[in-house]
């Protein structure tokens, strides 16, 4: 796994064997990066949430981003985490918190100046995302999150989850894009608290060979 554009560019991740973090492709990272770019080129704070070894806070950090807090709580994945940030000398723009995302405050102490974020990668594992329900801890995380004291306005949160997930989202948080790359969807949601439900977003197709959008539909 490596990075694949900005300051850190072809750098190689060492990443955590087995079926406890899914690293995303490079094709896919860069769909959805040059998406980001425009955000990353303002500098904004990042969350990386069941960050694993770090994949996606580190490449915002590579193009553009300020400040990158990871939280990931399994042992091992911290610990290539730590190193990674290391090996880049990415002390002083990261903090490395193992953390149960399930029930951090997602508030780290002594770090004022990486809050509130602007993005927030929110990631967990493939076979959780349908446990985004009412009443469920993901959703409560979900719910701690949407506060201003850790969301700047308009705060994106990207989550990645396969198409055949089905999930509820606090209200706080309005979908804004869909992006589908193969069997993988990317969902963008903005912090919007006390709006109205905006119109249902179109799902991009995006074709992962040669990252063209080739088709779209309606949600």
């Amino acid at each position: 796994m490596r990075i694949v554009s900005g300051k850190y560019r072809r750098r190689v991740l060492q990443t955590n064997p087995g079926n406890t973090t899914r690293p995303i492709t490079d094709r896919a990272k860069v769909i959805l990066f040059d998406r980001l770019q425009p955000m990353l080129n303002q500098g904004p704070r990042v969350a990386d949430i069941f960050a694993g070894t770090g994949t996606m806070g580190l490449e915002a950090l590579s193009r553009g981003a300020k400040s990158v807090v990871f939280i990931e709580y399994d042992r091992n994945a911290h610990e290539l985490l730590q190193q990674n940030v290391a090996m880049l000398k990415a002390e002083g723009e990261t903090v490395c918190w193992r953390t149960d995302a399930f029930r951090s405050s997602f508030h780290p102490k002594g770090v004022p100046d990486f809050l509130p974020y602007d993005i927030i990668f929110f990631d967990p594992p493939y076979k959780l995302a349908p446990k985004i329900q009412t009443g469920s801890l993901l959703y409560a995380a979900l719910e701690r999150l949407a506060s201003p004291t850790l969301c700047a306005p308009e705060a994106l949160l990207i989550l990645r989850c396969d198409d055949h997930a089905e999930f509820t989202m606090p209200a706080d948080w309005k979908a804004d894009q869909i992006h589908r790359v193969r069997s993988m969807m990317l969902y963008f949601f903005r912090y919007r608290p006390g709006t109205e439900e905006s119109v249902a977003p179109v799902i991009e197709e995006v074709a992962e060979e040669n990252g063209e959008p080739d088709e779209f539909e309606f949600l």
